[in-house]
């Protein structure tokens, strides 16, 4: 069996889910099973939308789009804290049953700096890792706990971006 790695996908530019999107493709490519769970994001996106299609890929993510942290209510808070739980214990069934060979974490820096899951059950997650699964992270601002276990750390960089010239998001590029 090969032993499996910890990825971290960090920084502010864009391509961190795309990096992680493209993993997940080429794994299940190679006949791999992938668990693609991403957090914080309820819409749908270009990325999403493919791997619905894709055999070999599974997708778990939160019902709704709550928005940004700092827009969210108490109420949001509470329900989206419940959803990414719930979203942690499936990763953590899938594990035990041995279903995945990658499992990738989209979006778990803002959760887990956050305090929107549960970080105990995220820390063992990391720590205990069983030695064939291949674990990506992905987000901004990773805790210092995920870069020491981490294997590869890949920074995008924001150099530029339309965004600061004021234009919204497109579907199909940035999401």
């Amino acid at each position: 069996m090969q032993s499996g790695q910890i990825h971290v996908y960090c920084g502010d530019g864009k391509g961190k889910t795309t990096a992680a999107a493209g993993l997940a493709l080429r794994a299940a490519g190679c006949g791999k099973d992938v668990l693609f769970a991403q957090f914080m994001k309820g819409n749908d996106s270009g990325e999403t939308a493919a791997m619905k299609r894709i055999e070999g890929i599974r997708l778990l993510k939160i019902s709704e789009n709550y928005g940004f942290y700092h827009t969210m209510t108490k109420k949001d808070k509470e329900e989206i804290t419940r959803e990414h739980n719930h979203i942690l214990d499936c990763i953590c069934q899938s594990i035990k049953k041995e279903e995945c060979d990658i499992l990738i974490l989209d979006e778990i820096t803002y959760p887990y700096n956050y305090h929107l899951i549960n970080k105990t059950q995220i820390e063992r997650l990391i720590k205990e890792k069983p030695a064939g699964l291949e674990l990506v992270m992905t987000g901004r601002e990773p805790d210092a706990l995920f870069l020491e276990y981490a294997d590869y750390i890949t920074e995008m960089k924001c150099i530029r971006h339309p965004y600061e010239k004021g234009l919204e998001a497109r579907r199909g590029i940035e999401y």
